[in-house]
């Protein structure tokens, strides 16, 4: 199921952008596993070139653009296991945050917060049609 792309997307990108000049930035071939279902994992994803699927362990499938985040389920548990298979679709950049990455960059630019929980919302919505 693919996410759909609006305005916000664009806006959460812009975000990552700027987060990303301060960060390493991880480059993957198309076809490259970002992470497997069941692999422990303490940050979040944001892609900021390229297209990332997200193959769930129960079955169903997400695409993250450009703008996107994903993986959040890390930043709530201490112990979290990733629940599914994330691989790039293309050659791709994903800048990836700790928690305490993320809070810092919530703290810096408060609306990124907004930007993730309404990605979130998208997401959701789109899972029940």
């Amino acid at each position: 199921m693919a996410v759909p792309s609006n305005g916000m997307a664009l806006t959460a990108l812009n975000t990552v952008q700027a987060l990303a000049l301060s960060k390493a930035v991880r480059h993957l071939r198309g076809g490259d596993n970002l992470f497997e279902a069941g692999q422990p994992g303490s940050t979040i994803f944001a892609v900021l070139k390229g297209e990332v699927q997200l193959e769930w362990q129960e079955g169903g499938v997400e695409t993250f653009q450009p703008g996107q985040v994903f993986g959040v389920g890390a930043l709530v548990s201490a112990d979290h296991r990733r629940h599914g298979t994330a691989r790039a679709l293309v050659d791709s950049e994903i800048l990836e945050m700790s928690r305490e990455e993320f809070l810092f960059a919530v703290q810096e630019t408060p609306m990124f917060a907004v930007e993730v929980m309404a990605s979130l919302e998208q997401r959701l919505r789109a899972m029940q049609h």
